[in-house]
């Protein structure tokens, strides 16, 4: 592996030219097709098919064609003033007239007034009325928005207060560009303050974002095909950034330190991707490993999302060992600091202060390993008491007309009202459909928890019913879902008297449907992606218990990463600081993908940092003294690349999508956890106290992997090609960082 990328990275270094027309080439023929596809549209894949919910969803698709079950909705509330009620004869008539005016909009299939449908609260201050569109709220033009707007705006004229909430006029989350820009400034200054050089700061940054660009590019050219999202990208983009400047700054700083020891330029660049190259390519690996490993989960718009990303990585990874060095040879100097390029330095083979801190930690293992273990532990105990479920109008800031709409029909109508149950009758099989029905209905609603009950409506050949049930809870509350469970084991019964079955769905159903399928699929998914990543470090490292360290520390760091996303977003603490309205149960999907994305990165930063100590071993360091080794030569680099992804990831809290927000702040303190705690202070704990053991492998299993050279060995016993060549040209000498 070493010999291959070595000679690889000597290539693209002498072709640099060439190397850079082919990337060129690339980014311009991916952007044409972006520019060039038509938008993006859902491929009517069911969300996560087998749950209750989303195969009621279908039922209701297949029952009720034209119905546009998941067709754009608007509930517009109206609240009358202080002491008036709605009912008044000027406030009715404004509804009336609102009401009237959406329903002659030609993308809209019904318009139901409040006084026709009862929807008007006991005291008469609140009433709302529902407009239901043949499209997705996706597919609403901005004219229908707008003709909706406006007769808002004329309802508002009357003096009634007026809120609109559904998806018809929700706001359209940002596209995240200011997230990357963050990310971007970040990651600059830290890139600058760790090499001292504006080109040697500016390649690993030119570099990522030419491959987040072709990354992009190519998922906005294929979107239309494969129904790839906005937020598909936003994932594909986040990592991408973050481990496309770290990839980079690995092999620039490994060229750097191989100019320093007096290589030639094109040398030392071979040298770099034969070794720091090796690691960034298992490095990848794992990352994609855990990316791709989401189709497990069974949900396909997180396989869509996984594999999107795992592309970006693969592309960085590319980008990594090929254009890295290709730019390298246009400027072989420029990444030396100016001291450096001026020839004041010569290297001095001391200490640094990655040296001094594994120094340290060797001599209190047992003390250093307690206080991590413990301090994660500690933060990890709020993770016990993690909620999932969807947030939703609930979340949005109190300046959102959502919110408004939200809080004022719980004000009105009661806590339930804004997460009602749908439930759909299926009565093909009953001799009297309509009165099967009607006994499905009674018992409902007669279900302890049940404030109301909608009346039955009955598709065309009259063999299905829809109606709905209003919970006296919230559509977050844990008595909701119980309320659920409790209705759904009613149905054995009823099926058994009426002839007639049914499901329950909606969004609360599915929240919760969802949520429990996410919970069950978490341990497959763990199995599957540490196992495949347990073999892969195996064959890196030829160790039985280095990955199986690697998968302790990701298991603590993931646990306290988990610990503060449900201290901020569930419990609340510290939450206004990160813009976060209002506290709640977490999204279903961000622990599965935090735990993914997690452990990729935290290999990564395994395979950064015990690739160099693995190195040294090899070439006759004893255990301690190959600890020290690779801290001294990687701790400043895998420091300042924590720094960068946690840079990058904290832009994206700023996100106005909640999901993305939240995944940005849980990848940011994983990453503080994982590379500041873990690797950089439990990993040489466990070393020190495993000594020569922690590089044992029995010796058949040696015999049967593969071997990778991924410390470079091979590169050893070669011919140093750039010998004459960096006599001829000396190189400009690194000073030592202390």
């Amino acid at each position: 592996m070493a010999t291959l990328l070595y000679r690889m990275g000597r290539s693209a270094f002498q072709r640099r030219w060439l190397v850079t027309l082919l990337w060129a080439v690339l980014l311009g023929a991916v952007g044409a097709g972006a520019a060039k596809a038509p938008a993006a549209s859902d491929d009517g894949t069911s969300f996560m098919p087998g749950i209750e919910a989303q195969k009621a969803f279908d039922l209701i698709g297949e029952r009720f064609p034209g119905s546009a079950a998941n067709g754009a909705n608007a509930r517009i509330v109206f609240i009358a003033p202080h002491g008036e009620k709605v009912t008044a004869a000027d406030h009715r008539a404004a509804v009336d007239a609102l009401v009237a005016e959406a329903a002659d909009e030609p993308q809209v299939s019904n318009a139901v007034s409040p006084f026709t449908a009862g929807a008007v609260s006991k005291d008469g201050s609140t009433a709302y009325a529902t407009v239901n569109y043949k499209v997705k709220a996706d597919d609403l033009t901005e004219a229908d928005r707008t003709a909706l707007e406006k007769a808002v705006d004329e309802a508002r004229d009357s003096g009634l207060t007026v809120e609109v909430g559904g998806t018809a006029l929700a706001e359209q989350p940002a596209a995240g560009g200011s997230s990357e820009a963050i990310g971007i400034v970040l990651a600059a200054v830290v890139l600058l303050i760790t090499f001292g050089s504006l080109a040697a700061a500016g390649l690993p940054l030119l570099t990522a974002v030419i491959g987040v660009g072709i990354s992009m590019a190519a998922i906005i050219a294929l979107g239309s095909v494969f129904g790839l999202s906005l937020t598909t990208g936003t994932l594909a983009s986040m990592l991408g950034l973050a481990v496309g400047i770290d990839y980079a700054l690995f092999v620039v700083s490994r060229y750097r330190e191989e100019r320093a020891n007096g290589h030639a330029p094109s040398e030392a660049a071979g040298l770099a991707v034969g070794t720091a190259g090796s690691a960034v390519v298992f490095a990848g690996l794992t990352v994609v490993i855990a990316l791709a490993g989401l189709a497990v989960v069974g949900v396909p718009m997180l396989t869509k999302m996984g594999l999107c990303a795992a592309g970006a990585v693969v592309v960085a990874v590319l980008v990594a060992l090929t254009l890295v060095p290709a730019l390298l040879g246009m400027w072989p100097n420029a990444v030396l600091s100016r001291r450096v390029r001026k020839g004041k330095f010569r290297v001095q083979r001391s200490d640094n202060g990655g040296s001094r801190w594994a120094r340290f930690v060797l001599r209190r293992p047992v003390a250093v390993l307690v206080t991590c273990v413990a301090g994660l532990g500690v933060l990890a105990l709020p993770a016990t008491q993690l909620e999932m479920g969807m947030p939703g109008a609930e979340s949005k800031p109190v300046t959102s007309t959502e919110r408004r709409a939200y809080d004022a029909l719980a004000d009105g109508f009661g806590a339930g009202f804004n997460g009602p149950l749908t439930i759909v009758a299926d009565a093909k099989g009953a001799a009297d459909p309509e009165a099967a029905v009607q006994e499905i209905v009674r018992e409902i609603g007669a279900t302890r928890g049940v404030v109301s009950v909608s009346a039955a409506r009955f598709n065309r050949a009259g063999d299905t019913a829809l109606f709905s049930a209003v919970p006296a809870t919230g559509p977050t509350d844990e008595k909701t879902k119980d309320l659920v469970r409790t209705i759904r084991g009613e149905r054995a019964g009823l099926e058994q008297k009426t002839g007639a079955t049914f499901e329950v769905t909606g969004s609360t159903a599915m929240n919760i449907d969802v949520a429990q399928a996410l919970q069950d699929a978490l341990v497959p998914y763990l199995a599957v992606i540490v196992g495949l990543a347990l073999i892969l470090l195996l064959v890196v490292f030829r160790s039985v218990l280095v990955p199986v360290k690697a998968a302790f520390g990701f298991l603590l760091s993931v646990l306290a990463a988990l610990g503060a996303v449900v201290a901020v977003f569930q419990w609340g603490w510290g939450a206004g600081l990160l813009g976060v309205e209002q506290s709640g149960p977490i999204m279903s999907l961000m622990p599965i993908f935090l735990v993914g994305i997690v452990f990729g990165l935290a290999m990564d930063y395994e395979v950064f940092l015990v690739a160099r100590m693995r190195e040294a071993y090899v070439h006759g360091d004893r255990a301690p003294q190959a600890v020290v080794t690779g801290f001294r030569h990687s701790a400043r680099v895998v420091g300042a690349a924590a720094v960068i992804m946690m840079a990058v990831f904290s832009g994206f809290v700023g996100s106005d999508e909640s999901m993305i927000k939240t995944i940005g702040f849980g990848l940011a303190v994983a990453v503080l956890f994982d590379a500041f705690v873990v690797r950089m202070a439990l990993v040489p704990a466990v070393l020190a106290l495993l000594g020569d053991k922690a590089w044992w492998i029995p010796r058949r299993l040696d015999r049967m992997l593969p071997r990778v050279d991924v410390e470079g060995a091979g590169l050893t016993m070669r011919p140093a090609a750039g010998t004459g060549a960096a006599a001829a040209e000396p190189a400009p000498q690194e000073p030592a960082r202390t």
